[in-house]
């Protein structure tokens, strides 16, 4: 995918190269294997992609890839199903709206200015962008204007708070309420304003919850970009092209589409799914001043299933190291210790939630198949992806239907695990 030039100094090129050990095999996918050899029934694989094939003819989705992989190698690959619904077949480099899958990897973004020395996680984010000093809370109570009434926040948030999502802020469709009601009047969402621009709004609005008493999914990623950009001195897709992307080779990934030949290998909804929050799907075609750290980029499953395996190797991929082995130990560890669920507690029963992902507390409790050790994140689109360490593996979804996210995500768990045929989870 062809994009924007980055605008990096020499200097800065270098250095980013120095920083991660660029190789020169960028661009090489992950190897085939055999699907058998690495433990899985071939058999139940084939149902796996014949059930998705019967909920595709459906109408739950014009089409998916589904990709498995073990000890570094792809067990399997499938595309069925369309790309668009009334395209062409979609194909294995079909390329997606991956929305909150874009939240794992800003949250590397930010832990590698962490491991320099550039980022502290316990530092307020005021630190980084003043306007967060002084924040309010709503207390839920209306003025005799209709306004909504607050006070002062009850601490500072955090660095920590943005990658775990206890920062106080929100989304502006979850539910109702007077904070809520702010974003949708100051429309956050607008993808004319930059990523600094969309956190200084933010910083003007009122918070949900005090910061670090509450899990509520919200906008803070966007933010974390933001501070990356300050952090950096780069916008968010510099730094990420040069640093994360073409370090690991995924050369399909960026915030927008620029290059006309690829627009026919964007995977797109059913007219009647095209919505998400009231909104449509971006238009990736489309370039706007927005990079959002919570949900902008574009993917496909061959780039984000090297991304993946690099965080399941500890941190590196084909002898490119992003991150220390601990720094993704820290990441993939439950931080919600003593912080309160709220109303819409997305990981789930049986997960808690670390430095940017679910994860699984136990194998049992939780609605779906699993292990103990397990991290994952999804996409409003459909995108789902799920890491687990003890069965060396990682499993993509990839589909464009906000409507029905979560059932073909379940469905999807539930069809993965029982494509085991020697478990390495021995404990």
């Amino acid at each position: 995918m062809k994009r924007l030039k980055s605008g990096l100094s020499v200097a800065a090129l270098a250095l980013a190269a120095t920083l991660v050990g660029v190789t020169g095999s960028w661009a090489q996918d992950l190897p085939r294997g055999d699907a058998k050899a690495l433990g899985f029934d071939p058999a139940r694989l084939a149902r796996m992609d014949a059930t998705f094939g019967a909920l595709i003819e459906k109408g739950m989705t014009p089409g998916a890839v589904i990709m498995v992989i073990r000890d570094g190698q792809v067990a399997h690959l499938s595309a069925m199903g369309k790309r668009t619904p009334d395209g062409d077949a979609m194909t294995e480099d079909s390329i997606f709206r991956i929305y909150s899958m874009t939240k794992p990897i800003t949250s590397v973004a930010a832990m590698m200015l962490v491991e320099e020395g550039r980022l502290i996680l316990n530092a307020p984010v005021a630190t980084y962008l003043p306007a967060f000093k002084n924040m309010t809370v709503v207390t839920g109570e209306k003025d005799a204007d209709g306004n909504a009434v607050t006070r002062p926040a009850k601490g500072a948030m955090t660095v920590q708070d943005l990658l775990r999502h206890t920062s106080g802020l929100t989304y502006g469709f979850f539910g109702a309420g007077p904070a809520r009601e702010a974003y949708k009047a100051a429309e956050v969402a607008s993808a004319e304003n930059t990523g600094i621009e969309q956190a200084n709004l933010l910083a003007s609005l009122p918070l949900e919850h005090d910061p670090g008493t509450v899990w509520e999914y919200s906008r803070a990623t966007d933010v974390l970009g933001a501070v990356v950009e300050v952090v950096s001195g780069q916008s968010l897709e510099d730094f990420m092209k040069a640093r994360i992307f073409d370090p690991l080779g995924m050369t399909d990934t960026a915030f927008y589409v620029d290059d006309e030949a690829d627009f026919d290998r964007i995977a797109e909804p059913f007219a009647d799914q095209d919505t998400l929050g009231g909104s449509s799907l971006f238009d990736p075609r489309v370039r706007k001043p927005n990079q959002s750290g919570g949900g902008g980029l574009m993917s496909t499953a061959q780039d984000y299933a090297k991304f993946a395996q690099m965080m399941l190797n500890g941190g590196e991929l084909n002898g490119t190291r992003l991150l220390s082995p601990k720094t993704v130990q820290l990441m993939t560890s439950d931080h919600l210790k003593g912080i309160k669920p709220g109303k819409y507690y997305l990981p789930g029963a049986g997960y808690g939630f670390g430095l940017g992902y679910a994860v699984r507390l136990e194998d049992g409790n939780a609605p779906s198949f699993g292990t103990a050790g397990e991290f994952n994140w999804g996409g409003a689109a459909g995108t789902g992806y799920y890491t687990d360490p003890k069965e060396n593996m990682i499993a993509l979804l990839m589909i464009q239907s906000p409507a029905n996210r979560g059932p073909l995500r379940l469905i999807f768990r539930n069809l993965l695990y029982p494509t085991i045929a020697e478990s390495r989870n021995d404990d």
